[in-house]
């Protein structure tokens, strides 16, 4: 399987990304972050948003991976683990904004509960993806990767 086979499908085909990290695609946002395998069979299983504590203990998990993926020097697992905390905030806050997350059908107030939590997950989400470290090795995949 090639670089350009796999180009922003994020369909990599059960490719392990920690053997081959030169397949993996940074893309936009939370891009990809549920075809990125080993990170996601590790990092799923750790993922909730259903109240304050449980986004609490996810966002602490998961920053927790993105730490120990820095130190392996494993940019892609620090990408996707910023794509989980990414994505903890933006379901979080759909859910406060719109009934059961369905954006045709907006909440008269939001609710606390789930905009607490995507204050939990934004605060993680914005440590990790301004983290020095990672945006050296970000940019570092950019240009070895093009």
């Amino acid at each position: 399987m090639t670089v350009s086979s796999v180009h922003m499908s994020y369909s990599y085909g059960g490719l392990d990304l920690r053997k081959h990290p030169e397949a993996y695609e940074i893309g936009r946002g939370e891009q990809g972050a549920f075809h990125a395998e080993p990170y996601m069979s590790e990092l799923l299983p750790l993922w909730s948003f259903k109240d304050a504590k449980a986004a609490k203990k996810a966002a602490e998990d998961i920053y927790e991976r993105f730490l120990d993926y820095k130190s392996e020097g494993d940019f892609v697992g620090m990408d996707v683990a910023r794509k989980y905390l990414q994505m903890g905030y933006t379901r979080s806050r759909r859910y406060a904004n719109y009934k059961r997350g369905n954006k045709s059908k907006s909440l008269e107030k939001s609710d606390l509960v789930k905009s607490r939590a995507a204050e939990i997950f934004y605060k993680k989400w914005r440590k990790a993806a301004e983290d020095e470290e990672y945006l050296k090795l970000k940019e570092q995949h950019r240009r070895k990767n093009r």
